[in-house]
């Protein structure tokens, strides 16, 4: 029975490979929270010298507007950022999870066939 010991460090492997991966899927998660909130929340600008409400980037009108204080506030290319920061912790948060699922259900059924072969009817 020299191989249980190996057994239960690849399969504490697969688990933290599934953890690493969902750690990385609840940030990319969280980041996709804050893009939802940056566009469709109503906000009011920051700047100091007059607290001005603001639509949401979604519904709003003066997208382009130059003149306007709400466009500089949440500009579009700071929004897609976050949601294109997001890209490389999804992939890499569903890779290492699909990997690791897949080492311990691997090893779950060699353990399952091993004993199976060990049983003779």
């Amino acid at each position: 029975m020299r191989s249980l010991p190996y057994d239960i460090e690849f399969r504490a492997r697969a688990r933290r490979t599934q953890a690493w991966g969902l750690g990385l899927l609840t940030v990319a998660g969280l980041l996709w929270i804050w893009f939802a909130v940056g566009i469709f929340l109503p906000y009011t600008t920051t700047d100091g010298r007059d607290d001005a409400e603001c639509d949401s980037r979604w519904s709003s009108e003066y997208l382009h507007d130059e003149d306007s204080d709400c466009v500089a506030e949440r500009d579009w290319p700071e929004m897609v950022g976050i949601l294109g920061g997001s890209i490389p912790f999804a992939v890499v948060g569903s890779v290492l999870y699909a990997g690791g699922s897949v080492s311990h259900r691997m090893a779950e059924h060699l353990a399952e066939v091993t004993r199976l072969n060990g049983q003779r009817p």
